[in-house]
């Protein structure tokens, strides 16, 4: 259903109906279930730290007395942004089974691949390149991208076409194909397999984002990764990197400085305007509201193309909205659930697929508002949320004790 919704402009919409529905089923089972099952610790953590988004929000109002209206307006947002984060990982307490999620990512790269040369053809053919805007954006939104059908749009600084399709920016377009290659690497069937991958690097391509790319190579060596941690090679590889690092140090930080200074100038212009973005955003948070923050983002000057304060970056976006306290209230959870899960993600792949997707989320960050992206990157959240009940269980089950071991072999 991602393009039909897409093509109606409802996919904004959709999603956080979905999340407070979910909530609601969550709650009906821990009250009216003679023995419901308990919540994770990590599910409480999100939803507290959630919570105290709202909090630094209303603060936040309060203390620059914005006003009644603006209040509404921004819990409104908040309950279609930052609570969505927390909703979704609890949805992962209703049993849901990963292996529907990972089919329907599936179906959606399918769709893409159909649809790829559509879009590839309006580039060509100098068709507009945003035919319509849904009118369901007088319903409300953060911009009209989320309502707009994008066939293609022209970055200003190469000229040349990139694709967002179902997504709001190319960049998000980068994220969700991301999220759709860890899908695909758990799919069953190789048929399927094959076409995640492929539209997932399609759609990567498409996007031109170099977060994208650096996440897709992560998220291919992450499997070896794991594998090292289950064995006894990590104290050999750490001496021998010591080594090489000994040998050949200065000639490693010299190409990954010119790597870096690469990866900045693919795209200069974008650079300096993020750049610029995330200067703004310390200095005013520093100087004007270290606790609390501003209560709601503004606009930027001229120097950074009149783009929000903080955009581009959930950190430095947290800092000038809500202080110190939104950081921690993002940081305190995204800490535990990457902690968490690493410590059993090379006995299960279902833990090991939340630890995939949590560092993909902790990747984009650094690059993205995770609160204005949580409707599109709802599944790997709920794949977070599984992830930490089978955690649990394993947490829970007891390991066989050495005696108890030479009983069961005799």
């Amino acid at each position: 259903m991602t393009y039909p919704l897409y093509f109606l402009g409802a996919l904004y919409l959709c999603a956080p109906v979905l999340a407070w529905l979910l909530a609601l089923l969550v709650v009906k089972r821990q009250l009216l279930d003679p023995t419901p099952a308990r919540l994770p610790p990590a599910m409480w953590i999100w939803m507290l730290g959630m919570l105290m988004m709202l909090v630094a929000l209303v603060v936040g109002h309060l203390d620059w007395q914005l006003g009644t209206g603006k209040l509404i307006k921004s819990s409104i947002g908040w309950a279609k942004g930052w609570a969505l984060l927390a909703l979704f990982i609890l949805a992962g307490s209703l049993s849901i089974r990963p292996a529907i999620l990972y089919r329907a990512a599936m179906i959606v790269c399918l769709h893409t691949l159909l649809l790829a040369p559509v879009f590839v053809l309006a580039w060509l053919a100098g068709l507009p390149d945003t035919p319509y805007v849904s009118p369901l954006k007088a319903i409300g939104g953060p911009g009209p991208e989320f309502f707009a059908v994008s066939l293609y749009e022209i970055d200003p600084g190469s000229g040349l076409p990139r694709w967002r399709l179902f997504t709001p920016w190319a960049p998000a377009l980068g994220f969700v194909a991301n999220i759709f290659f860890l899908f695909a690497l758990q799919e069953t069937s190789r048929r399927w397999r094959l076409i995640g991958i492929s539209a997932s690097i399609l759609m990567i391509l498409m996007s031109q984002s170099r977060l994208a790319a650096v996440s897709l190579v992560f998220l291919a060596l992450m499997p070896l990764g794991i594998r090292l941690l289950r064995g006894s090679v990590i104290p050999w590889l750490g001496a021998a990197c010591a080594s090489l690092v000994a040998l050949i140090g200065a000639r490693l930080i010299d190409a990954a400085m010119n790597f870096w200074a690469a990866f900045k100038g693919a795209r200069a212009d974008s650079t300096r305007v993020r750049e610029a973005l995330g200067r703004i955003a310390i200095e005013r948070w520093k100087s004007e509201a270290p606790v609390w923050g501003h209560g709601v983002v503004e606009r930027g000057p001229h120097l950074v193309e009149y783009m929000p304060i903080g955009s581009h970056h959930s950190w430095y976006g947290l800092l000038f909205v809500k202080g110190a306290v939104g950081f921690f209230a993002l940081a305190v959870p995204m800490a535990v659930s990457l902690l968490g899960l690493l410590l059993r993600a090379p006995r299960d792949p279902l833990v090991r697929t939340g630890f995939g997707a949590c560092c993909l989320l902790m990747l984009y960050t650094f690059g993205e508002n995770l609160e204005i992206l949580a409707y599109l990157i709802w599944p790997a959240l709920v794949i977070i949320g599984l992830a930490h009940c089978r955690n649990a269980q394993l947490a829970s089950a007891p390991l066989p004790s050495p005696l108890r071991s030479q009983e069961l072999s005799s």
